[in-house]
């Protein structure tokens, strides 16, 4: 642990506060509320995202992952992640420093260059891991004020918590349970669907189109199909896949699917009482009326 200050650095990433700014929002609110401490630091980059840029130059996709785990080092803190691709760069970079002596030392004589040393003592979480392990389900369930009884939840996991899971380990990748714990915690129930760990399918769209919205359709049907109140995700990239494009999906191909998708923290924060409003739920494209409705027991 980097150990010496209490709380975490607050690692936002690039989607929340550019696209996203109402799921900023809903974190700052229940962490607040849970007294757990998030704080801003200066010098925080991009990630950067953990698909294409490794693909090209590893030791440069590192570089910059360590310059952010600097900063953070350097604050004395440990970093929180509230995007699963952070998470899997900021992580997979730091065990790879860990466990690879010639790529640690360009990466180190890369931030020398910039007046930096990585001393490897900062620690990586992401925010569900927080929730789960240093708050526990049952203190969440301490804090609601408003059980989410009769909520029906589909609870969307995505893939860069999981896997590589021999250098993430935060669940078992193939039956994980981390996120079914967290919604049972506001009072819902979560729901077992058919493709419950299909990707998003974000990762395609630059390349097919055609394969990214059948999967983002594949998943809605099955959502549907359980009779699912909403769902609810981790990663605000998963968050814009379906409450975007469920939306485009409709008015393009003629359906009419209508699940409401919310950052878990905008579902635990209705559950602790908040009110639409405090959470800016009418910023969510989707909307999440009949939701509302349900769990007001107007219907």
């Amino acid at each position: 642990m980097a150990g010496n200050s209490s709380g975490y650095a607050m690692f936002l990433g690039c989607v929340i506060p550019n696209l996203l700014p109402h799921l900023e929002i809903s974190i700052r609110k229940v962490f607040s509320r849970l007294d757990v401490e998030v704080k801003d630091i200066a010098g925080f980059s991009c990630c950067p995202e953990p698909i294409g840029i490794p693909g090209l130059d590893i030791t440069t996709w590192v570089a910059l992952a360590a310059r952010n785990l600097c900063v953070a080092e350097e604050a004395g803190l440990d970093i929180i992640t509230f995007c699963n691709g952070c998470f899997e760069t900021l992580k997979e970079a730091k065990v790879l420093l860990e466990h690879d002596a010639k790529l640690r030392s360009k990466v180190a004589e890369a931030l020398s260059k910039i007046g930096r040393e990585y001393k490897g003592r900062v620690e990586v979480k992401h925010f569900a891991q927080v929730l789960y392990e240093d708050v526990g389900p049952a203190k969440l369930r301490s804090y609601v004020e408003k059980p989410l009884k009769g909520v029906r939840v589909a609870a969307h996991y995505g893939c860069h918590i999981l896997r590589p899971s021999h250098l993430l380990q935060v669940d078992d990748p193939f039956n994980p349970v981390l996120l079914d714990v967290l919604v049972e915690a506001t009072g819902a129930e979560s729901v077992d669907y058919f493709r419950k760990f299909l990707c998003c399918g974000c990762g395609v769209g630059n390349l097919d189109e055609n394969t990214n919205v059948r999967m983002v359709m594949e998943k809605l049907y099955y959502m549907t199909q359980a009779k699912a109140d909403c769902m609810t995700v981790l990663c605000p990239v998963c968050f814009r896949q379906y409450d975007v494009r469920q939306m485009i999906i409709n008015k393009t191909y003629g359906t009419n699917y209508n699940i409401p998708v919310l950052y878990y923290t905008q579902l635990l924060g209705l559950a602790m009482g908040m009110t639409p409003d405090e959470l800016e739920l009418k910023s969510n494209r989707t909307k999440v009326d009949p939701l509302l409705a349900k769990i007001e027991g107007k219907v």
